[in-house]
């Protein structure tokens, strides 16, 4: 075989938690037709304020309100980042996780809240989530950079262009690494968020040759299938930008790109992140962090080091791990009592 997951167990698990393939459909779609709508208003704005100047001027203006309506919505999303990686992506994976573990998530709907409760026991808040995903990212790009992971799969000398070309797609196949780091923390119902992510590095560079090679597979099939989404998008895109005043034929091209990345976020991300976790989970069971590669981790990355700060400087709350309103429980641990009151002193 060509890659080590199985598309069958893949498809099942989305089948299983599709209420939040509706929810991501639900999002990137309504950001799809957020970045149309406004750029749309922008547009229209600019072509009303150039009709008090020359054709030339009104087509400039035109494209500059659709240009600033644009950037709108970029900005909007920039400012919702960690609300969709807590309440979108993070929910989604703890569901696929419960899935793989042959567990038997909610049926329905009713997985929303259950995800809702698992993210908020393993991490409390979005921006402990946030924070971590940041310093996790950088730690992957640089275990990519100590594995030479092309002299694994191209040992035969000669070949720098297409090694090259390789280490480029292992850069884009990198970007789903860090959520299935993301789904051991979930896995293994951690109490340090950072102390378990610092593990999942560790256990990600022992294996990452294997993992590397899984991703790869993954990202030419996502970008793959995106780019036929992307011309499939073209004739309707067109069609929305010929609606519009002014000459703005340049943003068909663009609305059809952003159709397209919401597509891939909503559908073909999770299928490479289902099939990714069971490659990670599959190299990493049975094994324990080796300090040899801990260590190495702590010379190299700074935000690894900042992770063992972070891990060392954690402080449980009374709310972390609460999900059901009592005293320190949650859906992962049996209720427990809490302890009796201390004897009045003599």
């Amino acid at each position: 075989m060509l890659w080590d997951f199985s598309v069958a167990t893949t498809i099942s698990a989305l089948v299983r938690t599709w209420p939040f393939i509706i929810a991501r459909m639900i999002v990137y779609g309504a950001i799809s037709l957020a970045y149309v709508f406004v750029t749309g208003i922008g547009a229209t704005v600019g072509w009303g304020v150039g009709a008090l100047g020359t054709d030339d001027f009104q087509a400039g203006a035109t494209v500059v309100g659709g240009i600033a309506g644009f950037a709108i919505v970029s900005a909007f999303l920039y400012f919702i980042r960690e609300w969709i990686l807590y309440m979108v992506k993070a929910g989604h994976i703890a569901m696929l996780v419960e899935v793989l573990d042959g567990g038997n998530p909610p049926g329905g709907m009713a997985q929303v809240g259950a995800a809702r409760a698992i993210v908020q026991a393993r991490f409390a808040e979005a921006n402990v989530l946030f924070v971590i995903d940041q310093l996790v990212k950088g730690v992957i790009r640089v275990v990519a950079g100590i594995v030479d992971f092309v002299a694994a799969i191209l040992p035969v000398p000669g070949l720098e262009g297409l090694a090259r070309f390789v280490r480029a797609v292992v850069r884009v196949a990198i970007g789903f690494v860090d959520e299935v780091i993301l789904a051991h923390n979930i896995q293994v119902r951690s109490e340090n968020p950072y102390a378990t992510a610092q593990d999942a590095l560790v256990l990600y560079a022992q294996n990452a040759v294997w993992i590397l090679k899984n991703a790869v597979w993954l990202a030419a099939m996502v970008w793959g299938l995106a780019f036929v989404m992307f011309l499939i998008f073209l004739a309707p895109a067109a069609a929305v930008v010929y609606l519009l005043p002014g000459t703005i034929s340049g943003f068909g091209f663009v609305f059809a790109i952003i159709f397209a990345l919401c597509l891939k976020a909503a559908v073909l991300e999770p299928f490479a992140i289902a099939s990714l976790m069971q490659v990670y989970f599959r190299a990493t069971e049975g094994q324990t962090p080796r300090q040899d590669w801990r260590a190495h981790l702590e010379e190299v990355s700074g935000q690894f080091r900042e992770l063992g700060e972070k891990a060392r400087d954690f402080v449980r709350t009374p709310d972390f791990g609460r999900s059901d309103g009592g005293p320190g429980t949650h859906p992962d641990h049996p209720t427990q009592a809490p302890p009796p009151p201390a004897p009045p002193p003599v």
